[in-house]
């Protein structure tokens, strides 16, 4: 219910939010319903100028607006539409092809695809005047969006976060998103905005590919493990409000000060990540993790069947995509074959948490705290239970910045004694075994994954990257425990093996 007409400009402003490119908002309702007054309150915010004129587009049917970043907008008003083919010769298409479309009197404009949000206006005089009565719904997803959208506002609400300025920040290569929120007081925090991941088609043995390598599929995964990391005493942000069914957080901004420069990683600051990994390997750790009342996260498994799929991302995406060969059949299982050997051979007596992107673009220094409180973690939901190596060749064989050998191996040595610290009979040969075999399967998993968002999802900015991470690669494929994968290499992709010291020279 609309009470009067400053509530039907509130909600044009709420609906605004959640409106993308190539939306259409079908506005229906009898004559004097409020459409307009609707559509004027989404196009001012979506062009953001509160005063801009407006008028309906009754005569002239269809009006283009600008909005805020380029984006297009077209108001259409079709109760004159004599006919489809009036639309043909206004171009109407064309004019809304990829734009924000608000139309009165849609349902002359016959079937559409796409997103449609629909509202349907009706005057409620006995409320007062200028009440009204607004019905919604959604197809092409616009349903979701617009539960999402009601679901933050009122979390916005009740978390003291509704007058805050929203500022879409750089998301990563999940399909999250995050905002960052500014109050008129200049104090910040940070929106989560992480759905309910669905199940992919399957890819293997009935599972999705997120079954198989074990990617979270809800809010909830991150809620349990920030709250055990901050049980801990690291700096994991606080949450200042949740709807874990929406997949919604509002959480602790810890800022952007980075552990890397443009110089490559700060010694200082990758030793303090280096102990807070041999604090958390030291610990007795749970696989289960409280997230609300009733409701628990369980650590999966960073299995077999996930760290060996993960490799095949290199044979399926990057020789095709980067080096522009297939493998033979002989071939990839000859490769499947040698790293299901390999990782059989580091399987850990006691699995503790991986948080499995403990690098660089994660970590963030915090230099008013103390101690280990000073490395703030970030982007965790993907914890598994695990090997202990797996997050220190994640630190220092980082994808994005170049970490030299000598620094690789002092870190190293700098882990082994915290960790031998807190326990004697910790095996140093056994670790080093493991942090070359891990880290050989993080290159060419990332490998693959790097190829595929070029290829499949249009991100090419993640192959600057390839040349470091090959030589990483390289450098692992020395040791002893990889010797037949190093020969198979030699066969099958001699090229690689030339970046053996590209990210030392670089």
């Amino acid at each position: 219910m609309l009470s009067e007409e400053g509530a039907t400009e509130d909600l044009g402003r709420f609906l605004a939010d959640l409106l993308l490119p190539g939306d259409m908002v079908a506005l229906s309702g009898g004559l004097g319903g409020g459409k307009t007054t609707l559509a004027r309150a989404i196009i001012r915010e979506l062009t953001g100028d509160p005063a801009l004129e407006v008028p309906s587009p009754t005569f002239t049917l269809v009006q283009p607006y600008e909005g805020s970043g380029g984006r297009a907008i077209v108001h259409a008003d079709l109760y004159r539409l004599r006919g489809p083919d009036e639309l043909v010769e206004l171009g109407f298409d064309e004019m809304t092809d990829g734009a924000i479309t608000l139309v009165e009197w849609p349902e002359r404009l016959g079937f559409r695809h796409g997103p449609i949000l629909s509202v349907d206006l009706a005057l409620r005089p006995q409320f007062g005047d200028g009440a009204r009565f607004a019905r919604m719904d959604g197809t092409g997803g616009m349903r979701a969006r617009l539960y999402r959208a009601r679901a933050l506002k009122a979390l916005l609400e009740r978390s003291g976060w509704d007058e805050a300025a929203r500022v879409p920040m750089q998301g990563d290569a999940s399909s999250r998103a995050y905002e960052r929120l500014v109050k008129p007081d200049g104090t910040k925090a940070v929106l989560m905005i992480a759905p309910a991941r669905t199940d992919g088609p399957p890819v293997r043995n009935g599972k999705s590919y997120s079954t198989i390598v074990k990617l979270a599929e809800s809010i909830h995964a991150f809620v349990g493990v920030d709250r055990g990391l901050r049980a801990l005493g690291f700096s994991a942000p606080r949450i200042y409000g949740e709807d874990l069914g929406a997949g919604l957080l509002i959480i602790e901004d810890l800022g952007s000060e980075p552990v890397a420069d443009a110089n490559g990683p700060r010694p200082e600051r990758y030793a303090e990540a280096t102990r807070l990994l041999a604090k958390l390997h030291g610990t007795q750790l749970p696989g289960v993790l409280p997230v609300a009342d009733g409701i628990d996260h369980v650590l999966p498994p960073y299995d077999l069947e996930a760290l060996l799929y993960e490799t095949e991302l290199m044979p399926d995406w990057y020789c095709p995509a980067v080096r522009g060969t297939s493998l033979s059949g002989p071939a990839r299982s000859e490769f499947v074959a040698l790293w299901a050997e390999a990782l059989r051979g580091i399987e850990p007596e006691r699995p503790t948490w991986t948080l499995r992107d403990y690098h660089s673009p994660n970590l963030i220094w915090l230099p008013a705290r103390e101690g280990l409180e000073r490395i703030g973690v970030i982007d965790f939901q993907d914890a598994v239970l695990g090997h202990p190596a797996y997050d220190v060749a994640s630190l220092l064989q980082d994808a994005r910045v170049d970490a030299t050998p000598d620094l690789e191996l002092r870190l190293l040595g700098l882990y082994a004694r915290e960790r031998r610290a807190r326990d004697p009979d910790f095996d140093v040969e056994d670790f080093a075994r493991a942090y070359a075999v891990l880290a050989a399967q993080r290159a060419t998993k990332i490998l693959g994954i790097f190829a595929r968002l070029d290829r499949r999802d249009g991100k090419p900015g993640y192959l600057a990257h390839l040349p470091r991470i090959e030589g990483y690669l390289a450098r692992n494929l020395v040791h002893p425990a990889l010797t037949r994968l190093r020969l198979w290499h030699e066969e099958h992709l001699p090229a690689l093996l030339g970046h053996r010291d590209a990210a030392h020279e670089r």
